[in-house]
């Protein structure tokens, strides 16, 4: 009897950096649904889009677009990323995407920076993230690499946690990489322990990708935006993805 291969993780592109330099001009370039098209044929197994209230990057009609292209491929996956008590939960009822990811950003956030305290919003949570289910759409929860707080991502109802990877990166090529990569590592094993399935993604990159991945084998799937987009206008987007898909196929 063989035993079966690990799923591969899987790599979602997020394209919001595309809809920031689009939007800086009214010229409609970049085109947010070439660079979807572009990364999707290369291999990207998903797109991902973050739209923000002020929609300083993915606008709402962005939002529609990427859905109905996605309906061309049925066998990638759609993940939108919000706050689901902000304007997220519009784009999921009216969507419908394959996964969406609940981030705990203020409106005027620069960035996503730190992961739910589900003591203080579990409950909150919790009747939002049944809405969606409800809907077929598989949700996950933003946190921070803190193992014991997985098993109350699951109670609240989540299907996967996306472990935010920033301090990862930021600690990266230094002395407390290892320590802070075995709380990563310890982070994946309790969700999956807590049955949750694990995405993770912030400041990945081709350098730091394969090395998590390798601590990090239960991770499904990463989302990765503006690294990738930074690769792409050097290299291009078909290059850039097959590249990224190499970081993961070497963990």
């Amino acid at each position: 009897m063989t035993t079966p291969s690990p799923q591969r993780c899987a790599l979602s592109v997020n394209v919001n950096k595309v809809a920031l330099v689009r939007n800086t001009r009214h010229l409609g370039i970049p085109s947010v649904l070439r660079a979807a098209e572009l990364c999707l044929k290369a291999g990207a197994q998903g797109i991902t889009v973050h739209p923000r209230p002020d929609a300083r990057h993915i606008r709402t009609d962005d939002v529609h677009q990427l859905a109905a292209l996605m309906q061309a491929w049925p066998d990638r996956e759609y993940n939108i990323e919000g706050n689901p008590f902000q304007n997220l939960m519009e784009f999921v009822r009216a969507v419908r995407p394959a996964q969406c990811t609940f981030v705990p950003d203020g409106e005027d956030q620069f960035t996503s920076d730190h992961g739910w305290d589900l003591a203080k919003d579990g409950e909150r949570l919790r009747p939002l993230i049944a809405e969606a289910r409800s809907l077929g759409v598989r949700v996950s929860l933003f946190m921070d690499p803190e193992p014991g707080a997985m098993a109350a991502a699951r109670a609240v109802g989540a299907d996967r946690v996306e472990l935010y990877t920033e301090p990862y990166a930021a600690a990266f090529g230094s002395p407390r990489q290892a320590e802070v990569l075995q709380a990563f590592a310890q982070s994946a094993r309790a969700a999956a322990a807590a049955g949750l399935g694990v995405n993770a993604g912030h400041d990945l990159n081709r350098d730091n990708l394969t090395p998590f991945l390798a601590a990090c084998p239960a991770v499904q799937e990463v989302s990765i935006g503006h690294a990738l987009v930074a690769d792409a206008l050097e290299l291009g987007y078909s290059e850039t993805v097959r590249a990224y898909l190499a970081c993961i196929e070497a963990a």
